[in-house]
């Protein structure tokens, strides 16, 4: 038996171990509400980085820095919103080695229990060989595994086969906002001599079978504001004598796009890479069954009803999609205002070979155009919020080798190679910043619920996920 294979056996026996440990680190994680997006949740993102820290300390890291990434620029409703900082770290730093750079975030997406949760969302439940809770597959579970793969080296005192270069931010879910200059400005300093980069943020496909992926949709996220009375007004007064600013945001956020999801602004899908033969053959062998959609879904809704559209649309083409009117009534009962001021919200998924100020142009052009055509004296504002580009990568290359032995290795399968439809804004900046590969090598299953109500990580996704990351760090640093 080589020493690899030695090293995992012990390695796979100690995380097994070290299971109750690890589902405790998590249950620490998820407990702490770290949503960017809620201006009074920010002194809880900068506790879930102090926790990392602590974390990181006790594993004995040879070195924790915390850049500080100053003021959120608009739009903000506190001017002196600091950003959550990133957290970095390195273990090893021994020259014969390979350097990995592993990306995290330990931000969450909103969650209350009034949303439809099961259970509070900041509290971690087992039930049913699930691990229930928000963050526990996106991202804070992957995070644990990285640290709980350490402390399986640690304890057993076996060397680490890599060095290891940790970046955790607290602006995911909301942009990445100052993730991009701070790689900019680390590339030849913190993040000097990383050989490559891993990330643990997405999902696999399906249910039953393990994934590596190598290609990411974009993500354009747009407003649309529109301002009309000098405050809200009683329908019952005003209503049928002015022109209120909702009826004008319904008109045109619904010429965005088609009940079968159809874009409907000219010239975006003309932007859109053609499918050739090569990539067209690589969707026949994909394990995909077209029930998991709706059962991850919870509904039977699907535009498509084949594996191959279903597939494409989701990784392939663009989408948009409507996410919320800002400033609109939205609780229980039957209040009668009419709101002086709506601000409607939509993102377009993007794809090779979009461009990001092109796209943005005909969106605004477009918006702009359509609330002219209705004639209201309303003021009106189309903007993007924030982009990131599309990423795809060579899934042929040592770190994908690599990472298909440890997958086969800890789950006795070949990983099916993907594509996804969800955005890691900051891929592709590591890979030109760095000049490093980028793998997505994930945790979680396809019905994990990253952003949904019940998110969960089932629990031999998160330990044997724990093994796939270690086997990976072995196999990987083996590589000539």
């Amino acid at each position: 038996m080589s020493d690899i294979e030695t090293n995992l056996k012990q390695l796979f026996s100690k995380i097994d171990e070290l299971k109750p440990a690890f589902i405790e680190r998590l249950t620490k994680a998820v407990a702490i509400p770290s949503v960017s997006s809620d201006e009074t949740l920010r002194p809880k993102v900068v506790e879930m980085a102090n926790f990392l820290q602590n974390e990181l300390k006790n594993l004995g890291a040879d070195d924790i820095s915390i850049k500080e990434l100053g003021i959120q620029p608009p739009p903000v409703n506190d001017s002196n919103l600091k950003l959550p900082p990133i957290v970095l770290s390195k273990f090893g730093s021994d020259p014969n080695k390979k350097t990995i750079l592993i990306y995290g975030h330990y931000d969450v997406q909103p969650a209350l229990l009034e949303d439809g949760w099961n259970s509070d969302p900041f509290v971690l439940i087992e039930k049913d060989n699930k691990l229930i809770g928000r963050g526990s597959t996106d991202d804070k579970g992957p995070v644990m595994g990285w640290l709980n793969s350490l402390q399986a080296h640690k304890e057993l005192n076996i060397p680490l086969p890599v060095n290891i270069v940790f970046c955790f931010e607290g602006m995911e879910e909301s942009g990445s906002i100052g993730l991009d200059k701070l790689i900019q400005k680390e590339a030849k300093s913190y993040f000097n001599n990383v050989n490559s980069v891993c990330i643990s943020d997405n999902y696999w496909l399906g249910t039953k079978k393990p994934v590596l992926t190598y290609g990411l949709r974009g993500c354009n996220y747009y407003q649309l504001i529109i301002k009309g009375p000098g405050a809200d007004l009683h329908s019952g007064i005003f209503g049928g004598i002015i022109h209120e600013p909702m009826t004008d945001l319904i008109k045109v956020m619904s010429t965005l796009v088609d009940i079968n999801g159809n874009i409907l602004i000219p010239g975006v899908n003309e932007m859109v890479a053609p499918v050739t033969e090569k990539e067209d053959e690589l969707y026949k062998d994909i394990e995909f069954d077209v029930n998991e959609l709706n059962l991850a879904s919870g509904s039977n809704t699907a535009i498509y009803q084949d594996k191959k559209n279903i597939l494409m649309h989701r990784w392939r083409y663009p989408s948009l999609s409507l996410h919320g009117i800002e400033g609109a009534f939205s609780g229980a009962g039957a209040k009668t205002v009419i709101p002086s001021k709506v601000i409607g919200k939509f993102s377009i998924r993007t794809v090779p070979d979009m461009d990001s100020e092109k796209l943005t142009k005909l969106v605004t052009d477009f918006c702009n155009a359509k609330f002219k055509d209705l004639g209201s004296p309303n003021e009106f504002k189309a903007e993007l919020i924030h982009d990131g580009a599309y990423w795809v990568s060579d899934p042929f290359n040592d770190e994908f080798t690599s990472a298909k032995l440890a997958t086969k290795k800890v789950w006795g399968i070949e990983p099916d190679l993907t594509r996804e439809g969800g955005s890691i804004p900051i891929t592709l900046t590591f890979e030109q910043e760095l000049g490093a590969n980028v793998l997505l090598l994930p945790m979680g299953k396809g019905d994990d619920g990253a952003h949904s109500i019940n998110e969960k990580l089932d629990v031999p996704n998160y330990i044997e996920g724990t093994k796939t990351l270690t086997a990976y760090l072995h196999y990987y640093g083996a590589t000539k």
